[in-house]
């Protein structure tokens, strides 16, 4: 009987020792010569699985104090004034742009734009036109502080924001009318509501968010925000106050969109230089909120050839 409990117990060992033995390890999954993986080259692993995220390849990126006031989704308002670094470089007067121009006048040939955002709003009115909608008008856009501070005086307090605290100066934001009538009556109006958010657009101000965004319904003021936030903020209904507080309180949020998996990660900084590992090969954009921290959004569908 003893001796018959011994050979189990040998047969038992030798069989967990094979076991150990076989099983890949997931370091050689990474990186197969077992060197350390350059960040700038470094892909995804063929044989990871959602399963068993140990197995997808890393790279390191790194967020500098800098970037917090820098970004698609920083807020601009009466208590978080604009850094002048944070307005894009590609600021462009649209009407000597032929390019951007289909599918919506001009107010007047001063107004300027992102030419990023530009080309977002292009896209945009080209999709309302084949809707059957097609009056667009821009009436006001990127404005410098010079700008602002004349605007300032001649409107006042009550119609106006000091230099810095209005979101037209960072030139993601624009007024957009209609040539036919009112915005908030006329076709173009109904169409951003429902539409806006396709294209990375919010409506800043809505009406029942005075109270948050400290500034009264403006049917016509759309910000440029980016996909995937615009979606996740016309889902849940959200301003962009309420969402950096909301990606602030849940610290990661995945989503899809358009069959594109995303990961959206809040991170505080709290020095010059933060390192954040994340899948390597995939696409991401950092955001700062413009007060304490920055949005990392990550694009996870890069193996599906997406």
């Amino acid at each position: 009987m003893k001796k018959g409990l011994i050979l189990l117990v040998i047969f038992l060992l030798v069989g967990c020792e094979s076991i150990l033995t076989d099983a890949p390890n997931a370091n050689d999954a990474k990186n197969k010569d077992g060197q350390e993986a350059n960040a700038d080259s470094a892909t995804r692993s063929d044989n990871h699985s959602d399963e068993n995220d140990s197995n997808i390849e890393t790279q390191t990126i790194h967020v500098t104090a800098e970037q917090v006031t820098r970004g698609n989704l920083v807020l601009v308002n009466k208590e978080h004034p604009l850094d002048e670094g944070a307005v894009p470089t590609d600021i462009v007067k649209l009407f000597q742009e032929q390019d951007l121009m289909n599918g919506y006048v001009l107010l007047d040939n001063t107004i300027r734009l992102s030419r990023s955002v530009a080309l977002q709003f292009r896209e945009m009115v080209d999709a309302a036109g084949e809707d059957g909608v097609h009056h667009f008008m821009i009436s006001s856009g990127y404005r410098d502080t010079e700008e602002q501070e004349v605007l300032y005086r001649e409107k006042g307090s009550d119609y106006a924001l000091p230099p810095g605290y209005s979101e037209h100066n960072l030139g993601l934001s624009m007024d957009i009318g209609s040539t036919q009538m009112s915005i908030d009556q006329a076709p173009e109006g109904k169409w951003l509501q429902k539409h806006a958010w396709e294209f990375g657009f919010i409506l800043r101000y809505p009406p029942d968010k005075t109270e948050i965004t400290g500034i009264q319904y403006e049917p016509w003021h759309f910000r440029y925000v980016g996909l995937p936030h615009s979606m996740i903020m016309n889902d849940l209904g959200l301003t962009l106050e309420e969402y950096l507080d909301y990606l602030k309180n849940s610290s990661s949020y995945k989503t899809t969109v358009e069959g594109k998996k995303y990961e959206i990660t809040y991170v505080p900084v709290t020095t010059k230089d933060i390192a954040l590992e994340i899948p390597a090969g995939s696409e991401y954009e950092v955001s700062g909120n413009n007060i304490d921290g920055v949005i990392v959004t990550v694009n996870l569908s890069q193996d599906d050839g997406e």
